[in-house]
């Protein structure tokens, strides 16, 4: 059997995931089975592929037990099946995404985040490119959840003179940043892993700056997989939104 790169598997496992849930999308029914099916669904499917074609490797999934093998795997898949499962819900919200990605000996090295209601993949096989300025010369426009913006970050859109985006699922806001739609997301509410290691191994392919809310880096495959605060934006406006959020948290 051939099997595909790494990169290629992320891509096309996100891809064919999200074609299996606008199809169950659209069959209908009542939005909390429509919810659950769409969890389980695509967990068994992500789930079966990577046994069938990565049968050494670990897996650290949202919709599956944690299995402390992957502590001491050198390669562990990480992938949230259905991110944004509210949104997946709610009739005509284009913000909710699959994420794939791979953590290997201590690094994310490959990633996929599929945003299938806009017929969209991001991936580190095709790595996008950030259109526009980097530095915008209007407001900032900070992507931020639309459930659980801290309050923290409406004192920093005033620091800031930035608009706060609400936006739904993390791998949608890390799209939007990635596309250019943003300027930047960020996070303090806490976060599993599954949700920031798509979005950050393509966000990193693409050239863009991902790190902890203070600057520290981000680690994948912990014991817990938890991440308090996460900050993605471009290289150039990382020292600027930094230095902004060390002055707010103090």
């Amino acid at each position: 059997m051939a099997f595909p790169a790494d990169d290629d598997l992320a891509r096309d496992l996100a891809a064919r995931a999200g074609e299996r849930l606008l199809a169950l999308r659209a069959a209908g029914g009542a939005v909390d089975d429509l919810r659950r099916a769409g969890d389980q669904g695509s967990q068994h499917f992500l789930a079966g592929e990577l046994a069938r074609l990565r049968p050494a490797d670990a897996v650290l999934s949202e919709e599956a037990a944690d299995d402390p093998v992957r502590l001491t795997a050198e390669r562990v898949w990480i992938i949230d099946p259905l991110d944004g499962t509210r949104e997946f819900g709610e009739t005509g919200r284009t913000d909710w995404a699959v994420h794939v990605a791979l953590w290997e000996r201590g690094e994310l090295t490959a990633g996929a985040v599929a945003l299938p209601a806009q017929d969209r993949v991001l991936s580190t096989a095709e790595p996008p490119a950030r259109p526009g300025p980097a530095d915008p010369p209007g407001p900032l426009r900070i992507v931020v959840s639309r459930s659980r913006a801290p309050e923290f970050l409406t004192r920093l859109a005033t620091q800031l003179g930035a608009e706060l985006v609400p936006m739904g699922s993390a791998g949608a806001k890390a799209a939007a940043v990635i596309t250019g739609a943003a300027d930047a997301y960020v996070h303090d509410g806490g976060q599993y892993e599954w949700d920031s290691a798509a979005p950050v191994a393509v966000a990193r392919a693409a050239g863009l700056h991902a790190s902890r809310i203070d600057g520290a880096p981000l680690a994948y495959n912990r014991e817990r997989p938890w991440l308090p605060d996460i900050l993605i934006c471009p290289v150039p406006l990382a020292e600027r939104l930094l230095t902004a959020i060390g002055v707010v948290r103090d």
